[in-house]
């Protein structure tokens, strides 16, 4: 596992992406550019799609800086991630130069949906000695190369199905199909510098195996932080902007730890063990440190009518299950519309539950202040009162 960046400067170069060309200023005056440019350069590995290219291409990255220019080389090849390398012997087809500023702006500004053209590109002179038929396959080769690297310079929007496909995950086009609903209710999220929390890494109890639903949110949320908690230890799938926690979702203590340290969360998904208490615990621990405005994400409602997960065949009988929380959380959000008791106080739910996104084995909590208040007193709570009152009096 390669050494974790400091989360810091992560954190201040994002920020300063966002922001006026001032604060890109301030950036290079708080940090070095050395340190500054490695951060873009795991980022920019990290977001490339798989090579294509056959014939193995070495890519010179330079960034300009105020204090010089700044060379990486990248190496391209089909079968392999896209790497930094020491610079070798190799012969290097293409060179990407960027100004710093610029490529700060283009991997982690706001996304402006396409590249923005900021760069320059030059393809070196073939240099082999074996003919003019090798010319060719070495264009092509570059060409493709080039292309995906710059692919990983982007903050455009990537699509969520393609995405669930490259990093291995279940979510869409195998076992579910969540990520069109994903994409529905996270867009509005995609620019901001998010904070999620996403329980179940994936991989089982195998040490080197999950993650890939995290480096999906990575991608996604290219402002934001993503942590993973597993009853295992994932530190494997640890990497710039993801952080991998080891603890039991049934264990509330453990989960305000957890939130305590890292949160608040702008957005939490269990998908974790699916066992039914576990799912209503990590609830009930969790919600309350989710962020005003924020989303609490349950995956795989179908434990519900399983009895090997704690759940119950007949539908009616529901109430301890995943299904059995969210149907309580439709009373919550009409909580202000229940007859008057003297002993009733409205619970966390009650108060801070303020939409309910139901599909098929997936579910979108929104979290909020549910206060609009009810029904005002003047009006009939019964309808023949109601008729009366519409009727001017008349029955």
């Amino acid at each position: 596992m390669a050494e974790k960046t400091d989360l810091s400067l992560v954190q201040d170069i994002i920020r300063a992406a966002g922001g006026h060309a001032a604060s890109l200023r301030e950036l290079t005056e708080r940090h070095r550019a050395e340190d500054i440019v490695a951060v873009l350069i795991d980022e920019i590995c990290a977001r490339c799609p798989p090579p294509v290219n056959e014939d193995p291409v070495l890519v010179e990255f330079v960034v300009r800086t105020p204090g010089g220019r700044l060379p990486h080389w990248l190496s391209s090849v089909s079968g392999a991630p896209v790497r930094a390398v020491p610079r070798g012997g190799e012969f290097v087809a293409m060179r990407i130069e960027y100004v710093l500023d610029d490529l700060v702006r283009e991997v982690f500004g706001p996304s402006r949906g396409l590249p923005s053209g900021a760069r320059e590109t030059t393809l070196f002179p073939y240099s082999g000695s074996d003919g003019a038929e090798k010319i060719g396959p070495y264009i092509l080769a570059a060409q493709q190369a080039t292309a995906t690297v710059l692919a990983g310079c982007t903050s455009a929007k990537p699509d969520l199905n393609e995405l669930t496909s490259r990093y291995l995950t279940p979510k869409w086009g195998s076992l579910h199909w969540f990520t069109p609903h994903y994409d529905r209710h996270f867009a509005p999220y995609r620019d901001e510098e998010v904070r999620v929390l996403e329980i179940g890494i994936g991989g089982y109890r195998h040490p080197q195996w999950g993650g890939g639903s995290l480096r999906m949110w990575k991608h996604f949320f290219h402002r934001g932080l993503i942590h993973g908690l597993d009853i295992v230890d994932k530190s494997h799938a640890d990497e710039q902007r993801i952080t991998t926690l080891i603890g039991d979702q049934n264990d509330p203590d453990r989960l305000a730890e957890i939130a305590a340290e890292y949160g608040p969360f702008d957005i939490v998904i269990d998908d974790g063990s699916h066992i039914n208490e576990h799912v209503r615990t990590s609830f009930h621990a969790l919600f309350p440190h989710v962020r005003t405005g924020g989303l609490y994400v349950i995956e795989d409602l179908w434990t519900a009518y399983w009895p090997g997960f704690g759940g119950d065949r007949d539908p009616a009988r529901s109430g301890a299950t995943s299904l059995g929380l969210l149907k309580s959380l439709v009373d919550s959000l009409q909580h202000e519309e229940l007859p008057a008791e003297p002993d009733r106080t409205p619970s966390y739910a009650d108060r801070h539950v303020t939409g309910l996104h139901v599909y098929h084995n997936l579910a979108f909590i929104e979290k909020g202040a549910n206060a609009e208040g009810g029904i005002p007193p003047w009006i009939p709570r019964d309808f023949d009162s109601l008729v009366a009152a519409s009727s001017g009096g008349e029955a």
